[in-house]
């Protein structure tokens, strides 16, 4: 489709789900904005998805290309403003999308995580960002120790993600992974990181049975073939952060307090869905992102 109609698209589904979820006045105070919340989302998505990964880039691009469209854009200042009060918004929004193409439901889910640097590592120790809430952890996957948040998503088997969180760089992954699992049910694949006896009941008792590779120095009972469809399904979730980290520049913390980065990391969770979603509607592919836009 042609940019005009994926401008088009977005903003008629996410007006809708705004009509469906929105029962009551978000703002009890001060004025009305003259950009109504239900263009600032889509403004939001499409400049995702055109690789705008900051609110100057997408306010520049909707101001400079699209103004006629979107008339009542004011500063940037203003968009960044009410861009970041509606995280929330956009939180129940991917879910709304999530849940209806039936990521939820799935029998089979899987779970990763990625390293969110806030800056280098020889900067840490003086770097004031995030100061008390950022941790220090080591990314196997990159063979390199880092500073900052770690984030976690778990996905359908379509690659649509259905649960998420970002924690201090610290933080144990499978800490958090009882509490985005709530709801789910079936076969949860993840990586060695994941392995834990106590971590394996927990989940049982949810419903989702955890498989993941075992250590080296553990013996490993289950058949040959299953523990290589294990290996072989992980390379989706990996696909999915390849994505997030390479369009969308999940791991770049460009904000300065946890407000900022939680509507940064969920904008990016709600624009990959919304082009999963789309992507579905024209029958192409879930993740086949090139093939839903003529640029």
């Amino acid at each position: 489709m042609s940019v005009e109609d994926f401008i088009i698209y977005v903003y008629c589904c996410v007006e809708d789900i705004c009509r469906t979820i929105v029962t009551q006045l978000l703002r009890s105070r001060g004025f009305m904005p003259k950009l109504s919340d239900a263009e600032v989302i889509p403004m939001e998505i499409v400049g995702e998805f055109m690789g705008k990964d900051h609110d100057k880039g997408i306010w520049r691009y909707f101001r400079h290309h699209w103004h006629d469209w979107f008339p009542h854009l004011g500063s940037r200042a203003n968009f960044a403003k009410q861009s970041a009060n509606l995280w929330a918004l956009k939180r129940r929004i991917q879910d709304h999308i999530a849940r209806p193409i039936g990521a939820m439901d799935d029998s089979v889910h899987l779970v990763d995580g990625f390293p969110m640097p806030v800056c280098k590592y020889a900067r840490a120790s003086g770097s004031r960002c995030f100061k008390g809430e950022a941790g220090f952890s080591y990314c196997a996957a990159k063979d390199e120790k880092y500073y900052g948040f770690e984030g976690h998503v778990l996905i359908s088997f379509e690659g649509i993600i259905c649960g998420y969180a970002f924690t201090p760089a610290n933080v144990d992954e499978r800490d958090v992974l009882p509490d985005m699992g709530g709801g789910l049910q079936g076969l949860l694949i993840g990586d060695k990181g994941y392995s834990r006896p106590c971590l394996k009941q927990t989940l049982a008792q949810q419903g989702l049975d955890l498989q993941t590779p075992l250590r080296k120095n553990m013996q490993d009972l289950r058949p040959k073939a299953f523990v290589d469809q294990l290996m072989s399904s992980r390379r989706l979730v990996e696909t999915v952060i390849g994505q997030l980290t390479e369009r969308f520049h999940i791991e770049k913390v460009r904000a300065r307090d946890t407000w900022h980065l939680a509507n940064r990391f969920i904008r990016k969770l709600l624009a990959h869905t919304m082009d999963c979603f789309l992507g579905k509607l024209m029958g192409n592919p879930t993740l086949l992102f090139e093939s839903l836009v003529e640029v």
